[in-house]
């Protein structure tokens, strides 16, 4: 069983379920929380406008707005589109004391964040582009 597998998540679905779903990497990321190479993710260097949504379940998780180069390799994003979307978790791992980010709405592993961001927040989510979908914003056709 992942560990990624929690109480209170809104989607659930079995392993075989997310197996199905996402590529082995997108799997690792989301449901083991392993964490992609530095500069090797499809939106490290993106500026393209929209909203980054779950990977796993779809959910609006931040917008390109908040989005910046922090210089680590990976797309960090100064706050998510609601806090809601997002749930911090510690992380006591290999690497000391962090917080992991999770949607809220899967348990899904989607990255970190850090306390060393831009203003007027500070943060900086540094997350995986594999747990990331990009909805690019399109102007709205007249009827």
């Amino acid at each position: 069983m992942s560990r990624r597998t929690r109480t209170g998540a809104s989607v659930v679905k079995t392993e075989e379920q997310w197996r199905e779903q996402l590529s082995p990497q997108q799997y690792a990321v989301l449901r083991d929380g392993a964490t992609e190479r530095a500069g090797t993710g499809r939106y490290a260097h993106s500026h393209e406008p929209g909203v980054y949504k779950c990977a796993g379940c779809g959910a609006a998780l931040f917008s390109s707005e908040t989005k910046y180069d922090s210089g680590t390799g990976w797309p960090s994003f100064s706050a998510p589109v609601d806090e809601a979307a997002v749930q911090n978790v510690p992380d006591r791992g290999l690497l000391g004391m962090r917080t992991e980010v999770r949607c809220r709405s899967c348990a899904s592993h989607l990255g970190h964040v850090f306390r060393d961001g831009p203003r007027p927040t500070r943060l900086r989510f540094c997350m995986n582009s594999a747990a990331l979908e990009l909805a690019e914003d399109r102007p709205a056709e007249c009827g």
